[in-house]
C-alpha cells in the first residue's frame, strides 16, 4: 500500500499484465517430468548454466529457458506428437533469437542423464544443425534475414556426442 491508502505502486516490468501470474501458475501445474527436469537445472546444477522455469516469450510460455545461451528446453506428452500449433509455436519462438530443444516426458523420467547430456551438447554448441529424431527435437534459432534451415535427421543423438560422468551432479565431460 502507498501513502493514499490501496493504491499499490506502478509496476516496473516491461511484461503484459498478468505474465507473471500465469507463470506462476504454470509452474504449480507441472507434470512430474517437468519437475523432475527441474531438480537437475535449478541452482545453475547444469554446468553452471542459469534457468527460468514457465519463461514467456512472445503470447507463449516455455518450459525452461536460458536467456543467456538463447535455449529453450521443451519437455512434452503424446498430445505433442505432430502438432501443428507446436510447429507454429516453435517458429514464432525461433524467430526471437531462440534454439528449442524438446524431449518426451518418458526419456526426462527413464533417461534423465542422457536428457542433461543432450542439452548440455546445445548449449555448449555441440547440436550445431537441426536434428528430428523420435526420441528429440533440436531447431536451431532462425537467422533474422536467411531462409529456413534444412532439417537434419540422426538414429541417434548420442552417437554425436562425447562420453560423460555419469552422475548427473557432475555434467562434466570425462577425460
Amino acid at each position: 500500500m502507498t501513502e493514499r491508502g490501496n493504491d499499490l505502486p506502478k509496476s516496473r516490468t516491461r511484461r503484459k499484465a498478468g505474465t507473471t501470474e500465469r507463470a506462476r501458475a504454470l509452474r504449480w501445474l507441472d507434470n512430474s517430468a517437468e519437475g523432475a527436469l527441474w531438480k537437475e537445472l535449478k541452482g545453475r546444477r547444469l554446468c553452471g548454466h542459469h534457468f527460468t522455469r514457465q519463461f514467456p516469450i512472445g503470447p507463449y510460455f516455455v518450459d525452461f529457458c536460458c536467456r543467456k545461451k538463447k535455449l529453450i528446453v521443451e519437455i512434452d506428452g503424446s498430445q505433442h506428437a505432430d502438432s501443428s500449433y507446436d510447429r507454429r509455436r516453435d517458429d514464432s519462438i525461433r524467430s526471437h533469437g531462440y534454439s528449442i530443444l524438446r524431449f518426451w516426458n518418458h526419456d526426462v523420467l527413464k533417461h534423465r542423464t542422457s536428457v542433461c547430456e543432450t542439452i548440455l551438447a546445445a548449449l555448449d554448441g555441440r547440436l550445431a544443425e537441426n536434428v528430428g529424431a523420435n526420441d528429440i527435437r533440436f531447431a536451431l534459432a532462425k537467422p533474422v534475414d536467411s531462409p529456413e534451415l534444412e532439417h537434419m535427421t540422426f538414429n541417434h543423438v548420442a552417437e554425436h556426442q562425447p562420453n560423460f560422468d555419469s552422475n548427473p551432479e557432475n555434467m562434466r565431460p570425462t577425460t
